[in-house]
């Protein structure tokens, strides 16, 4: 029973990975040449570990699907760099949203739910946000004339 569980759960985890890759697809098709902005790339917030962070598989999937991706991190990117020497690293979160097609919302940093999302909104190509840990406020969002994808939304 507990082996059941174990594999349940891997297989839960390995499906929330892919959920943000799938949501862009699903709404901007073809990933070639979109600007994908990551925010939040260590495993959890307040930390820099990137073991078995879904950052990882995000973006190695967004660059099999020929996406141009920048990102930011508070802590993690100096970790990041080497599981993932092909992104563009930034240093704010503004920087990475420039010229974005989309952004996805990998880990639950406190400081993404105060950004200035007027000034995010216009300098975005598409104000896209693929929320992949439901963290930020859906109704604040879409009213202030972003798309919003949330897990299960």
């Amino acid at each position: 029973m507990e082996l059941n569980t174990i594999a349940g759960s891997n297989k839960t985890n390995a499906q929330a990975k892919q959920f943000p890759v799938k949501k862009l697809k699903k709404v901007l098709g073809d990933l070639k040449g979109k600007r994908i902005a990551l925010l939040g790339l260590a495993f959890k917030a307040n930390t820099d570990d990137m073991r078995e962070a879904s950052s990882v598989e995000i973006a190695e999937e967004l660059k099999k699907a020929g996406a141009i991706i920048s990102a930011y991190d508070p802590i993690a990117q100096e970790n990041a760099k080497k599981a993932m020497p092909y992104i563009e690293y930034c240093d704010t979160p503004y920087k990475a949203l420039i010229g974005a097609d989309a952004m996805i919302l990998v880990t639950e940093w406190p400081e993404f739910t105060s950004l200035d999302y007027r000034r995010i909104k216009k300098q975005m190509n598409r104000p896209l946000i693929i929320d992949a840990r439901n963290f930020l406020d859906k109704k604040a969002l879409t009213q202030a004339g972003f798309e919003y994808e949330g897990i299960g939304v």
